[in-house]
């Protein structure tokens, strides 16, 4: 089958002209919130942690299996049921015991 020949270049009809003019700008629009999205994203994954001090030092026979910080205090729970409190320059501050339900 052939294509009809026409005179001339094609004209879109005026609602396919304001239809892509939508698309072209849902596109814009999209692009843009993806930009700021990623922007978000590395300024959020830059941003400075709290200093760690360079080493904490554990009790003999404790090993660590969870770890989180506050504002001046570190926690570092153990593998015996343990959350031992650091002060932010690697002081103890206390010692939790953990009771299992059982």
């Amino acid at each position: 089958m052939q294509a009809p020949e026409t005179d001339g270049p094609v004209k879109i009809p005026p609602e396919l002209k304001w239809l892509k003019w939508l698309v072209i700008a849902l596109a814009g629009v999209m692009i843009a919130g993806f930009l700021v999205l990623i922007a978000a994203l590395v300024i959020r994954l830059n941003a400075e942690a709290l200093p760690l001090p360079e080493r904490i030092a554990l009790p003999e026979g404790a090993a660590p299996m969870a770890f989180t910080q506050g504002a001046d205090w570190i926690a570092v729970v153990t593998t015996d049921d343990r959350v031992l409190v650091y002060a932010r320059d690697g002081a103890f501050r206390q010692s939790i015991e953990i009771d299992r339900a059982e």
